[in-house]
């Protein structure tokens, strides 16, 4: 037996949307790490929540730090919602 496909939408119940968060963030993250194992890459991935919550995941050495909704980039990058917003090597 086959997996059905499922209708993209909003899930209304709250309950039911954290959870399928949850499965779908742990399994986003798998794969990121799969991705970075099997092509030799560093990899960094951020995922807010419906919250703001931040959750990351880093596959290399170079570390970050997710403050609110700015994430400090141990490169001296700061992005916010997906837009390098200042670089600290400058």
């Amino acid at each position: 037996m086959g997996r059905r496909k499922v209708e993209l939408k909003r899930i209304e119940d709250k309950s039911s949307r954290q959870v399928t968060f949850s499965k779908r963030r742990s399994g986003l993250f798998k794969k990121a790490h799969q991705l970075a194992v099997l092509c030799d890459l560093e990899l960094v991935l951020i995922v807010f929540s419906g919250n703001g919550r931040p959750y990351e995941f880093s596959s290399g050495n170079r570390y970050f730090i997710c403050l609110g909704s700015a994430v400090f980039l141990g490169l001296g990058l700061v992005l916010h919602k997906g837009i390098i917003i200042y670089s600290l090597l400058l």
